[in-house]
């Protein structure tokens, strides 16, 4: 952007934003006037979904994709007033043909507070965007949006941006948590709930509901009312974010660790299953640690990952219990062990190349297949419901056999069918507590994850 950009003298940000918001006003108290609400309704959604569009395509680098959201007219301009009182002037033609070099790299962009004057053909909108760059650095600014419509779709013509630094009451550094869900057709990114405390793994209930986990105990977050309640879960107050569950959404896995377990053993990370609803846990393993991540389609085995003679595989036991089975005998790490819908394989995630990717088996362990072969780090297969797809992680960076939090990564898409492989996210601050366990929506349409920033 700042390879045609003008500077100028600092400039009074303060003054334009609120001469902005009045003209704002003035033009969205005359435009209702001549809106149906039913129209008003239709073009709001087409415009917050362009902004959204516009803000995911410059991020992932699709140059088309960013272009189209444009049009060029000879009074639109692009208008950036810096945190330290600069401000830039860019024409619109910069914006639209921009080198690849210059395009986003990476992060996530939180949009709120949406106010919106539309006319027939002509809208302003203003915003506020938190910005959050793949290393978790926030950026918060006021955006004001002026649209029109061409040939039945709503364009941008010009924008002015107004960076702030938002008051801090203290310097305490804190992680928050953003719970979110991606569309695998359209490629939208919704954002649930953000929170100041560190949230992990969500499961999607088909009651449309969030389980999740933070500091051992375990949560519900409701999708339409946003409603975040703890999940009783009686002595089990030590869950990491391994749970999930089951087939017929009567019963939940967690993996809670167990202090009194007399192991000398540093993690002590047992399997229990609990009612979904809460209750008191029941332990399925004996050994430590454990940590689940699969049921069976009947619900009568679980999958998980266990430390067993110094080395960790891909393990299953009966859903009551007794003698645990070991499918995977490989030096380094096997983990992430899921069932497939139909309860023909087993996906997990393997270093036994010497890097980690993405792995398959049959159920009981025979004929491993390798999926990915590419330099990330892939991590937590989870196949989706109908059987199409599976989503994962991957680490942008070799981590050898860790998958720890605060890294950048982004969520890929595989295709089962065709094994053809797409990005669903840009690259992102997260990791470990991201979608470490199954978090599709019933529908298969969407998939729910966290992502991080630090402030």
């Amino acid at each position: 952007m700042a390879k045609n950009a003008l500077a100028h003298q600092p400039v009074g940000v303060a003054q334009l934003w609120i001469f902005m918001r009045r003209y704002f006003l003035f033009l969205f108290s005359t435009t209702l006037f001549f809106q149906g609400y039913g129209q008003i309704q239709n073009d709001s959604l087409a415009i917050v979904q362009l902004l959204e569009r516009e803000s995911l395509t410059w991020r992932m680098g699709d140059i088309e994709g960013h272009a189209a959201c444009w049009q060029e007219r000879p009074y639109g301009r692009i208008l950036v007033a810096t945190a330290d009182g600069r401000a830039i002037d860019v024409p619109v033609s910069t914006i639209i043909d921009l080198p690849p070099t210059m395009f986003g790299n990476g992060g996530l962009a939180i949009h709120s507070n949406y106010k919106l004057s539309i006319g027939a053909d002509r809208a302003w909108v203003s915003h506020d965007e938190l910005s959050i760059d793949k290393f978790g650095k926030e950026t918060s600014t006021y955006e004001m949006r002026m649209l029109e419509k061409v040939d039945g779709n709503w364009k941008l013509v010009g924008q002015s941006i107004i960076a702030f630094d938002p008051i801090k009451k203290d310097s305490k550094i804190d992680t928050t948590s953003h719970i979110q869900t991606v569309d695998i057709t359209t490629g939208r990114i919704e954002t649930i709930l953000s929170l100041k405390e560190h949230f992990e793994a969500p499961n999607w209930h088909p009651d449309d509901y969030l389980i999740v986990n933070s500091r051992g105990k375990l949560f519900t977050l409701d999708l339409a009312t946003k409603a975040l309640k703890v999940l009783d879960s009686d002595f089990a107050d030590k869950c990491n974010n391994d749970h999930g569950i089951s087939p017929d959404s009567q019963w939940l896995a967690i993996s809670h660790n167990d202090t009194s377990d007399p192991s000398p053993k540093l993690y002590k990370s047992a399997m229990y299953v609990m009612p979904i609803s809460g209750g008191t846990p029941r332990k399925i393993t004996d050994q430590v640690p454990s940590y689940w991540h699969g049921w069976s389609p009947d619900g009568k085995t679980l999958s998980y990952c266990a430390e067993r003679i110094g080395n960790y595989d891909v393990y299953t036991i009966d859903i009551n219990g007794g003698k645990e089975k070991r499918l995977t005998k490989t030096l380094g790490l096997d983990d992430g062990p899921e069932y497939s819908p139909d309860g023909k394989y087993i996906y997990f995630n393997s270093y036994r190349t010497g890097h980690m990717q993405i792995w398959r088996m049959r159920a009981n362990g025979s004929k491993p297949e390798q999926l990915t072969f590419d330099e990330n780090s892939n991590w937590f297969p989870h196949p989706s419901p109908d059987g199409k797809w599976i989503v994962y992680i991957a680490y942008t960076s070799d981590q050898k056999e860790a998958h720890l939090f605060g890294k950048q990564v982004k969520l890929r898409l595989m295709n089962l069918e065709t094994k053809e492989i797409k990005d669903l996210t840009p690259e992102f601050f997260g990791g470990q507590g991201t979608i470490n366990v199954p978090s599709w929506s019933p529908d298969s349409k969407k998939i729910a994850f966290v992502s991080y920033s630090i402030n």
